[in-house]
């Protein structure tokens, strides 16, 4: 009988591992290409506009962080402008979630005459430019005297199909039975919606919130056009009034502000990448 020989399982191991050095080195140089540009602005931030524009450009911090960002102040009210983001893209993000809670739970669990037919007037507004819309919407605004106002703002971003879309999806995929269980223990629409759907859907709800709340701080097109006083601009249309000829813009302040912007959207996904991952990944393992 001819013995059988067995590889060292160091060596497979160290074969496996060699195996995986090409991938490793793809993912490390498509990873460092994401994040440079990233680095780049925060490293920007904290420079001067000359040394912005020197050679060879500087990959390590500078020390005009702080002037940056009282200039930045002194010329639009940073605080002012935070705070009209943040209270856009919050109420705004809470009330496309509970409008998208509710419609998506319409669609997928009661059966109601029409219900096929408004489903797909409302999928097919997902192919109608949201730049079609801009004319009418500023005439509706301006005719119920809402122009200026954060009412303005946060309306039209209550009702998002894509959202609606989503939420159907997600709650068709959850059983009747559990729903029945609640009802016959006495529980009516409201509390089985909020006592059963919210915990179970609380994933989904999280990334489309991430997905909301990041769509609403970047608009930028829809507030150019419905404000009218600086101290009613949110920060991207404070920062586009600060783009001049070249001569006379700033970049180290207009960078200070791009940075900044983007810790809000950081620490929310920071806060809430679990659930964010989950909600992704929620329909990769149904059956």
């Amino acid at each position: 009988m001819t013995p059988v020989t067995s590889v060292p399982q160091g060596a497979a191991g160290a074969r496996r591992r060699l195996r995986g050095v090409p991938a490793t080195l793809a993912l490390a140089a498509v990873t460092g290409l994401s994040v440079a540009p990233f680095y780049w602005l925060l490293v920007s931030a904290t420079l001067s506009d000359a040394e912005i524009f020197s050679w060879p450009p500087h990959l390590l911090p500078g020390g005009h962080l702080g002037d940056n960002l009282r200039n930045l102040n002194d010329r639009v009210g940073l605080g002012r402008v935070l705070l009209n983001s943040l209270l856009v893209s919050g109420i705004q993000t809470v009330g496309a979630l509970v409008v998208a809670l509710l419609a998506g739970y319409a669609f997928a669990k009661f059966r109601f005459r029409g219900r096929t037919v408004l489903f797909a007037v409302l999928l097919s507004t997902l192919v109608v430019p949201d730049q079609v819309m801009l004319v009418p919407l500023f005439r509706m605004m301006m005719s119920f005297g809402l122009l200026d106002t954060y009412q303005a703002l946060i309306l039209p971003g209550l009702c998002v199909p894509f959202a609606i879309f989503l939420m159907r999806q997600a709650l068709s995929s959850m059983p009747d039975e559990l729903l029945d269980a609640a009802r016959v223990d006495g529980a009516g629409e409201l509390r089985v919606l909020f006592g059963v759907v919210v915990p179970v859907m609380r994933p989904v709800l999280a990334a489309l919130g991430i997905f909301l709340f990041l769509g609403s701080w970047n608009n930028f097109v829809w507030p150019l056009i419905a404000l009218r006083s600086p101290e009613m601009h949110t920060l991207p249309v404070a920062l586009a009034t600060l783009q001049g000829m070249k001569s006379n813009t700033d970049y180290g302040l207009i960078l200070a502000g791009t940075a900044l912007s983007t810790l809000p959207m950081m620490v929310l996904f920071l806060v809430l990448q679990r659930q964010f991952i989950s909600g992704l990944l929620a329909g990769a393992t149904k059956g």
